[in-house]
């Protein structure tokens, strides 16, 4: 069993700067993700984006704004618990016992959850023979683009992410891009590009065409897709990318008691507390009057969370609030020198 201050559930960039705020007040915290990495849907789903409503940054993209946030916890012992998903929450006289799908148990006065709009994962293809060549032939995001190099890729989507992508893999291989429509939702500079490259050769668009089977024989060779008046393409593929966005649960947490509205948690505004006595939400998964879904507001209520945490984890201290530029424990907390 796991004793910590507070336990938050989610890692991406509200989870990585609540766990920040609560270090920096001297307060001990472990962070839980259903992901198998840091950096949450700004990794999943827009790594190369650019963001331009960061404080004092004026563009970075979702990546380089995760390794920021994960080097500004350098000075401070975070262990991550990636891949687990938190299944049970139980109250324990004034502790919160939370246990795992992978049997990790927490003891804590204090839940963050900065899940974002909760667990999520990438909507699939409906054919039941893409399994088998999942993670090897078909995926649903793009880790390392080096194995795509000289190789024919099939994209399926009509989003940003599928067109990104087929943009920026036609540089060295052939690129197919398929999509349930003719209109796509991605950025028009984008789609412009898109045509542009239609036009010497390097993509090849085919609109209102679905996948109706993949082929091959151990190894993926072929994919047949289906047009709305029936007919049917062949069409030779090394890869084939899905981008069609993510399912969003909530999953466990709608069993919590909380206040829900629609899939986000109602809080207030003071503590972002829940209904639940040291249960807080931010990020984009709680909902307050004149909410914002941005980052960095998802920054500001995970500073006033962190804050709140204190009165739980230490009921006989008084919290007493100090700025980096001139406490000493602040700066021998982060490491500095006075």
């Amino acid at each position: 069993m796991i004793k910590t201050d507070a336990l938050i559930i989610g890692a991406g960039p509200t989870g990585l700067f609540t766990a920040h705020q609560l270090k920096l007040i001297g307060l001990s915290c472990e962070v839980v993700d259903n992901l198998d990495k840091i950096g949450g849907q700004c990794i999943e789903l827009y790594p190369d984006k650019p963001i331009y409503d960061i404080p004092a940054v004026p563009e970075c993209t979702g990546e380089e704004l995760t390794n920021n946030l994960i080097n500004q916890l350098k000075p401070f012992d975070i262990k991550f618990h990636l891949s687990e998903r938190v299944d049970e929450v139980k109250k324990e006289k004034d502790l919160w016992q939370v246990k795992t799908n992978n049997g990790t148990i927490f003891n804590t006065p204090n839940i963050i959850i900065a899940g974002g709009v909760g667990s999520f994962e990438p909507r699939k293809f409906s054919s039941k023979e893409c399994e088998k060549y999942e993670g090897e032939s078909i995926f649903y995001s793009i880790k390392n683009k080096t194995i795509f190099k000289n190789k024919t890729i099939s994209i399926f989507g009509g989003g940003d992410s599928a067109l990104d992508w087929a943009v920026e893999l036609s540089s060295n291989s052939k690129v197919n891009l398929i999509h349930r429509r003719e209109e796509f939702r991605g950025a028009k500079a984008t789609l412009n590009r898109v045509h542009e490259l239609e036009k010497e050769g390097k993509i090849s668009l085919f609109t209102k065409y679905q996948l109706k089977t993949v082929k091959g024989n151990g190894k993926l060779n072929s994919i047949d897709i289906e047009h709305d008046n029936k007919e049917i393409k062949n069409l030779k593929t090394d890869y084939v990318l899905g981008f069609f966005g993510l399912i969003m649960q909530l999953g466990p947490i709608a069993n919590w008691g909380l206040n829900l509205n629609k899939k986000t948690i109602e809080v207030d505004t003071e503590k972002f507390e829940t209904n639940q006595k040291g249960i807080y939400a931010v990020g984009d998964i709680c909902s307050y009057p004149g909410k914002l879904k941005l980052i960095l507001s998802g920054f500001h209520e995970g500073a006033l969370a962190a804050r709140a945490c204190f009165r739980l984890a230490k009921p006989d201290e008084k919290y007493r609030f100090e700025f980096t530029t001139t406490s000493t424990s602040l700066l021998k907390r982060l490491g500095k020198k006075e």
